[in-house]
């Protein structure tokens, strides 16, 4: 029997794919110790493994000797630490907690996950000193970088996984690949054979994990839909894939054309969205959401005699704002109660603990926002698992969480390709503990 341990261990994602992997390879664990700052995300673990996560790692002094590794610690930028104390040092940031426990105690082996942004993070040096300090510490690292929507889990959700082995480097038969950049193009022509063993592998879309009888807790307002249908017409379905988003063109709809702060004239409509259309123009400059513009530059591309009865009712409606002569969209993104509403043919953005409860999806041609058990299996949870009874908190909580059959995936591969090193089996007994 292995022995592991489940840091930054959030509501046992994890956990839960490491041990799906380790039985599939017949290899009996043992959870030795979790650890959860959260106490809302820990009461989701333990009612899912009748456990209670001990609080603050940096708290935690003594562990009992363990094999296995697993932590999805969070991604603190510590470049300001490194100016202070010189490049490469980690102190003051929560992977020092990570680099202490495995100086202390040489597991043989770790997993860890983190947002594919760490690679970049500071021009590379965060990522760079992560992986001196796990080299000097003796571990050989393989670091993948993984698209969830590649192991039947119908999200385009990109991590990056580290794993490592103590004095020997990790083989690995999965290498990275980032899948498809987005739904669209995952909906029309992505196709990717299985990693699992190398067959065609079946798609899941969104439109498989939707459950059917679903709260009307969960359906739109009655005006927020009125308002869609004034837009869309009778067929909401129109809205698949849509983003509803005050600063971006597209495939999107806008406060304005919805009459959120109230109804705008078709001229006032094609104002709105020719400024949207053209404020990032880089003849007007190159901020990412666009560039207030004088009124000179707004005629270049609004050539209407009414432009100026427009403006005034649209700063009147409070969809326009004017600061010393140059005009801005005002933004309403936080009054959408959904705003993206997913394609049930293709696949989801990526879950965020922010604002995972304002995806929506229309089903039977009522528009509603997507439930926390169905969060759950954009994860890739089974559905025995046992979500927090709080919306707030299980929205917040999946959206913070892994994918659980990438990790599934991750550890069997790990595990296959590197059993003779790691020496585990069912009867395995030895902790390297050195």
């Amino acid at each position: 029997m292995i022995k592991y341990i489940d840091l930054f261990a959030g509501i046992g994602g994890i956990r839960l794919g490491t041990v799906n992997a380790l039985e599939k390879m017949g290899i009996r664990a043992k959870c030795v110790l979790s650890s959860e700052i959260d106490e809302k995300a820990c009461e989701t673990y333990e009612l899912n493994f009748n456990e209670r996560p001990k609080g603050d790692v940096k708290k935690i002094t003594n562990i009992e000797p363990f094999d296995f590794l697993l932590a999805g610690f969070p991604c603190q930028p510590f470049s300001y630490a490194g100016k202070k104390r010189g490049f490469g040092d980690t102190r003051g940031t929560l992977f020092f907690e990570i680099e202490r426990i495995l100086e202390k105690y040489r597991p043989q082996a770790f997993l860890l996950e983190n947002v594919r942004g760490l690679c970049t993070h500071d021009h590379g040096r965060t990522f760079e000193t992560i992986m001196l300090k796990l080299h000097d510490l003796g571990y050989g690292t393989a670091e993948l970088i993984l698209n969830s929507s590649d192991f039947g889990v119908p999200q385009n959700r990109v991590r990056l996984y580290i794993l490592g082995i103590y004095g020997a480097t990790p083989a690995m038969h999965i290498v990275t690949n980032l899948g498809a950049t987005d739904s669209h193009k995952y909906k029309s022509n992505y196709q990717q054979l299985s990693i699992f063993d190398n067959s065609e592998k079946k798609r899941c879309n969104v439109g498989e994990i939707l459950e059917t009888d679903v709260p009307t807790k969960y359906y739109c307002s009655p005006e927020f839909t009125e308002q869609l249908h004034s837009v869309m017409g009778d067929d909401l379905s129109k809205l698949h894939g849509y983003r509803l988003i005050d600063y971006r063109g597209g495939q999107s709809l806008h406060s304005w054309e919805l009459g959120r702060k109230g109804r705008c004239t078709p001229p006032e409509i094609n104002f709105m969205n020719l400024l949207i259309q053209n404020r990032r123009r880089h003849n007007f400059g190159t901020q990412q959401d666009g560039k207030k513009l004088t009124l000179e530059q707004i005629r270049t591309f609004y050539k209407d005699d009414d432009i100026l009865t427009v403006i005034t009712s649209l700063r009147e409606k409070g969809y326009l704002k004017e600061e010393n002569g140059k005009y801005n969209p005002v933004c309403g993104n936080m009054s959408f109660e959904v705003f993206k509403f997913l394609d049930p043919d293709s696949i989801s953005i990526t879950l965020t603990s922010s604002d995972a409860n304002r995806l929506g999806v229309v089903q039977n041609n009522i528009p509603r926002r997507i439930t926390p058990r169905e969060c759950a299996r954009l994860q890739g949870f089974p559905d025995a698992f046992i979500v927090n009874p709080i919306d707030s908190f299980a929205y917040k909580q999946f959206g913070n969480s892994v994918s659980v059959p990438v990790i599934e995936a991750v550890v069997y591969d790990f595990l296959q390709n590197n059993i003779g090193v790691l020496g585990w089996s069912e009867n395995y007994s030895k902790v390297v503990n050195a």
